[in-house]
């Protein structure tokens, strides 16, 4: 039987990681084509829709930015996954990629092997259609939207919110392999402490990619909650290398926890967006 290949465009006008990419990725049984200028990058991805674009920032025509709104606003294009590669390390340049709808941002100089598991997370994640986070394999987008419309406005049912906060600051140090270490061990330490307060209808999914959302019957609600914040404060500071861990204590961007409970969903109308902007509210608070 005759395997498809996923298709990869690299947009790079520099020749020398153009063409390591090409190698690299060929290597690894993708379909490979590259252009170096970012009006070649819009057509040649508007005549042969790609699986996924690893795009530079830098460009000598037209910078990456303005290659993702393109591609972002052509029905085409306007889902296949981009990946920012880029020497521009500023925070305000990383979440301007992502407002534009970027997936993942890496930084020059790149790590090959982190490169490939972003390219193959990203890959996955648009085959599963979204319905899975592909690092922590828990149920997120349309899953999580049907579960909150079937339990809202009902009773017998309560949400627990869990944000991580300053990922970004985390992985902007230590990695995206790092990070992604990060929430698989949060995620498992969520999910064991529920399976002690656990029933049939009990879940336990994303609401993006660094918040969690549990929803559980109101009579644990507290418990589970004081236990699962205990457990995540005394674990933080163990997801730093040793030798940063007593200067990382004492900053303001260090890894935490936040979480909010609902503990009702009687009174609530079943417009899951709204719950979910409230709930999300709740990191800027």
């Amino acid at each position: 039987m005759t395997v498809t290949k996923s298709k990869i465009l690299i947009v790079e006008d520099d020749p020398d990681v153009a063409e390591m990419l090409t190698a690299y990725f060929r290597s690894q049984e993708y379909d490979v084509s590259t252009v170096n200028w970012g009006e070649d990058g819009v057509r040649s991805a508007q005549q042969s829709t790609p699986d996924l674009v690893i795009l530079d920032i830098r460009l000598p025509d037209i910078d990456g930015y303005e290659v993702a709104r393109r591609l972002r606003t052509d029905r085409r294009t306007g889902d296949v996954p981009i990946i920012f590669l880029t020497e521009k390390r500023d925070r305000a340049d990383r979440l301007q990629g992502l407002e534009i709808g970027a997936d993942d941002y890496i930084t020059k100089p790149f790590d090959i092997q982190e490169l490939r598991l972003r390219v193959r997370n990203a890959l996955k994640r648009v085959s599963q259609g979204s319905l899975t986070n592909p690092v922590t394999g828990l149920p997120e987008g349309a899953l999580v939207d049907e579960k909150l419309s079937e339990v809202l406005g009902k009773d017998g049912f309560a949400l627990l919110f869990v944000s991580l906060a300053n990922m970004d600051s985390f992985r902007e140090v230590y990695g995206f392999v790092a990070s992604d270490d990060v929430l698989r061990a949060v995620s498992l330490m969520i999910g064991n402490t529920m399976r002690e307060f656990s029933r049939p209808d009990d879940f336990l999914g994303h609401l993006t990619g660094t918040d969690f959302i549990l929803v559980v019957p109101p009579s644990n609600l507290a418990a589970l909650s004081e236990k699962l914040r205990s457990r995540l404060d005394q674990s933080v500071e163990y997801f730093y290398p040793i030798k940063d861990r007593e200067q990382m204590a004492k900053r303001t961007d260090r890894l935490g926890a936040k979480l909010a409970e609902v503990a009702t969903l009687k009174g609530y109308t079943t417009d899951v967006e709204q719950v979910k902007a409230e709930l999300l509210n709740h990191k800027n608070r």
